[in-house]
């Protein structure tokens, strides 16, 4: 029997993006308040329709560039090609047939963190955009600020967001993605206010500096040292060239 496209519903694709920075020693969330229907006024993850001449990865860095100002990591490369470059990757595919009261519509969310980023600016059907804990976001109730009314996130963006940190935080147990947070040259201080930030735990410094220091391929020294922490020079390291941490870096349990 021929295929008949008919025969079908159509839908629509979107990307949503969890994007996460380290802000004032906490984890934050890109979160842009609707200017439009559906949910005008709520905030919600940034994102937008997959246009038709582009794959989903062409449309995650778009929406990343148009919302931050940041180009996405290749995956392939070695090293980062740019320095305001934000690592990117593919999260999870949500399809409840009523999760967009406008139509069908199947969402491909991204993860996507950078070092502390600027403040936002908005655009598309955003009529705002800002940086906010994600303790907040995801806090029973929903999110308001300045006095406004709390309410939850638009559309299945709380879950959305919960994957996103979940992933995030336990990530970094294994791999080398809390340098992604980082400055090109950073200390072990840092790094370590970095997995504090996003596992929202106290770490002891000397253990910490043991781990990551004793940790083959995680850091590698640069020579440099900076004060700009106070106290004494700190010495700086950059990312090294390891992608899975031996012996991983175990969250505590809290």
């Amino acid at each position: 029997m021929p295929y008949d496209p008919s025969a079908f519903p159509p839908f629509a694709v979107t990307v949503d993006l969890v994007v996460l920075t380290v802000r004032r020693h906490a984890l934050c969330a890109l979160a842009i308040r609707r200017g439009e229907p559906p949910f005008q006024g709520r905030w919600a993850l940034p994102g937008g329709f997959v246009r038709a001449d582009e794959d989903l990865t062409q449309a995650a860095a778009r929406e990343l560039a148009e919302e931050t100002g940041l180009c996405a990591h290749d995956p392939s490369a070695p090293a980062p090609a740019q320095d305001n470059g934000a690592h990117l990757e593919q999260l999870a595919t949500y399809g409840d047939p009523k999760r967009d009261p406008r139509m069908r519509v199947v969402s491909v969310a991204h993860l996507a963190l950078a070092p502390d980023l600027p403040a936002p600016r908005a655009g598309g059907d955003a009529s705002n955009a800002r940086w906010a804990p994600v303790e907040e976001l995801l806090q029973q109730g929903g999110y308001g600020r300045d006095g406004e009314p709390v309410a939850p996130l638009a559309f299945d963006h709380a879950q959305i967001l919960a994957d996103g940190v979940e992933r995030a935080r336990s990530k970094i147990e294994y791999s080398s993605l809390a340098t992604a947070f980082c400055p090109s040259e950073f200390t072990v201080g840092e790094l370590r206010r970095v997995y504090e930030a996003v596992w929202g735990v106290a770490l002891d410094p000397r253990n910490f500096h043991r781990k990551v220091t004793g940790t083959p391929g995680f850091l590698v020294p640069t020579g440099g040292t900076t004060t700009r922490q106070g106290g004494r020079p700190a010495q700086l390291f950059r990312a090294g060239g390891a992608t899975l941490l031996n012996p991983p870096m175990l969250r505590p349990e809290v």
